[in-house]
């Protein structure tokens, strides 16, 4: 963290990257924003699964579940109520998130609630290398809530092909994407009335703080997060209220101006030819493409 803040906050165009939100107060207010009347993602991602899930696990029948930032693995349940009926015995789940304390308190939950199954998390942070435990394959790979959005081009590919080169010959990838739209809905839910985002975007000021030792005042950042129609993106950004100097050990004094902007997230809007670059760039196949009546969100099932 500490090579990533200097880097980013001392750049001519400040950004931060994006993982930083994820401790475990993040965590929070994320799945409260998968609940917002704004944030049609979630919902969208979510009927797609109740109404696809039996298909999915036919399709791969999977003996492990892995996920790439499950979160409170909400929405997962939907697969993993369909492999258990499908596989009674012998199921494993590998949820991989960064946030540990979240982690912990979500896989106590899904223990309670699925007595018969393994669960096996992963502390990672998923964007870089990190080690699977032994697994029953075959295994599904699920990278869900358009979080692939989150990665450059470039940087998808990479992670995309990270996940290949862990699936074994029989395994399956599945992926959700949210789809090019109208720009006013994309906008909406990145900016909604409660600004449960917006107390979200600026929490990654707080993480810094806590563990860099910064002295950040987020009442004097404002949320900012604006659709750009030719990149197909969401831009999200903190703006500097005021002039103000903000220290942080080991990095320094940083100056703002009032206007002085952080680059946070970015949420980049795929359509199928683009996924179809991504995964064969990646050494994937596109098997089978999932979307809803409105075509606003897409699952996407590939194999080696």
């Amino acid at each position: 963290m500490l090579s990533d803040v200097r880097e980013g906050l001392t750049a001519q165009a400040r950004h931060l990257p994006s993982k930083y939100f994820y401790d475990e107060r993040g965590s929070q207010l994320f799945d409260e924003i998968t609940r917002l009347p704004e944030y049609y993602p979630t919902r969208a991602e979510r009927a797609l699964l109740q109404d696809r899930a039996a298909t999915i696990v036919s399709i791969t029948h999977p003996a492990t579940l892995i996920e790439l930032g499950a979160g409170s693995s909400d929405k997962t349940r939907l697969l993993l109520d369909q492999i258990l009926k499908s596989r009674p015995a012998e199921v494993t789940y590998i949820p991989v998130d960064v946030s540990a304390d979240f982690l912990t308190a979500s896989v106590a939950q899904l223990r309670d609630e699925y007595p018969s199954l393994t669960t096996s998390p992963v502390v990672a942070d998923f964007s870089a290398q990190f080690a699977l435990p032994t697994h029953p394959l075959p295994a599904l790979h699920a990278f869900l809530g358009s979080t692939i959005g989150n990665f450059t081009p470039a940087a998808a590919v990479e992670l995309v092909t990270s996940v290949r080169k862990r699936m074994a010959i029989g395994d399956f990838f599945l992926l959700g994407i949210d789809l090019r739209k109208d720009p006013i809905q994309i906008e909406r839910a990145y900016n909604d009335s409660r600004g449960v985002t917006a107390q979200f975007n600026r929490n990654i000021l707080n993480v810094i703080n806590d563990t860099l030792g910064a002295n950040f005042d987020t009442s004097m950042f404002d949320h900012n997060a604006v659709y750009d129609t030719e990149k197909h993106r969401i831009e999200m950004r903190l703006i500097s209220r005021i002039q103000q100097t903000v220290s942080i050990r080991e990095v320094g004094d940083i100056v703002f101006a009032p206007g002085d902007a952080i680059l946070t997230e970015l949420s980049y809007k795929y359509d199928r030819a683009i996924v179809i670059d991504l995964l064969s760039a990646s050494g994937l196949q596109l098997r089978e493409w999932f979307t809803d009546d409105a075509e606003s969100f897409a699952l996407a099932l590939a194999s080696r």
